[in-house]
């Protein structure tokens, strides 16, 4: 079964779609199998990452910022604009895929994971996010 999820981001940030995924493999008659989430863009990333505290959203934005700034002068891709290069390093260093585990219907995730698309760019893009389940 397949699918696909599409975030409106607003700007750099995690968006969680936990609910989207959890939805479509709980429409699905799959007990036992493999959710793979896909993200089909080279300037954002996948993250399974905490949900419980809004503040570990903000300090990964933050330390991504801090790790890969938008300034670096020796950047030669930057026809895109000034976030564009730094975007596609984070997206690099982060995933374009996960693995989550089905069982009883459900993904296992730890009480306090969710799925995040992690957003590079600045400027509000449309994200398209495949939804992969496999027996």
């Amino acid at each position: 079964m397949q699918t696909m999820v599409t975030i409106q981001t607003s700007g750099q940030g995690l968006y969680e779609f936990t609910r989207d995924a959890a939805g479509f493999v709980a429409g699905s008659d799959v007990n036992v199998g493999l959710l793979t989430v896909f993200v089909r863009h080279t300037s954002c990333s996948l993250l399974i990452q905490e949900n419980a505290d809004s503040d570990v959203k903000l300090d990964l934005n933050e330390f991504f910022a801090r790790m890969v700034p938008e300034n670096m002068s020796w950047l030669r891709h930057t026809m895109e604009g000034p976030d564009d290069m730094p975007a596609h390093i984070k997206a690099a260093l982060t995933a374009v895929s996960l693995s989550v585990p089905v069982s009883k219907g459900a993904m296992v995730l730890g009480t306090w994971q969710g799925l995040y698309l992690f957003e590079h760019r600045s400027a509000p893009h449309r994200r398209e996010i495949v939804l992969h389940l496999s027996t």
